[in-house]
């Protein structure tokens, strides 16, 4: 079967793409930021107590790597490395693997689902194993050298 990519980093909302014989694949890394509103003492606890920095509008880190297939970044910590969903928009209700992306780019799994995430949020970092079900590229460009995707520009 025919493997095409979907870059998700530019696109709002849902979107089906249906092609015979084709694995269609979320790729790219995005950010979900939480309202400034929603900055609380509890959201510093995280920071203060377990190095998970939570990302509010009013300081969106810029990524400078994209991922295969697609992660949302929802934290970041003190190490320069970050925390998000695999496969889908950031929920942590959902039952989608919570990964970390390291500085050195390289991706390791924190839990298999956001409950399993938040029971054991004191010693996440001593639970990270490496995740070879994602391929960490230092760009778009250098993923699209490798891989075949979807123009949605047509």
């Amino acid at each position: 079967m025919r493997k095409v990519y979907l870059d998700r980093t530019e696109l709002t909302g849902a979107i089906n793409v249906n092609l015979k014989d084709t694995e269609v694949i979320p790729a790219g890394t995005t950010i979900y930021p939480m309202s400034v509103y929603h900055k609380n003492e509890e959201y510093q606890k995280y920071a203060n107590d377990y190095d998970i920095q939570f990302i509010f509008d009013d300081d969106i880190p810029h990524l400078e790597f994209y991922t295969v297939p697609y992660v949302d970044i929802m934290a970041k910590d003190s190490k320069g490395g970050f925390i998000g969903t695999v496969g889908q928009q950031c929920d942590l209700k959902s039952d989608t693997p919570i990964c970390y992306i390291n500085r050195h780019l390289e991706c390791l799994i924190i839990s298999k689902n956001g409950e399993d995430f938040l029971s054991n949020i004191g010693s996440w970092q001593d639970n990270l194993k490496p995740y070879d079900k994602i391929t960490v590229y230092r760009s778009k460009a250098e993923a699209e050298m490798k891989l075949e995707f979807i123009d949605l520009s047509v």
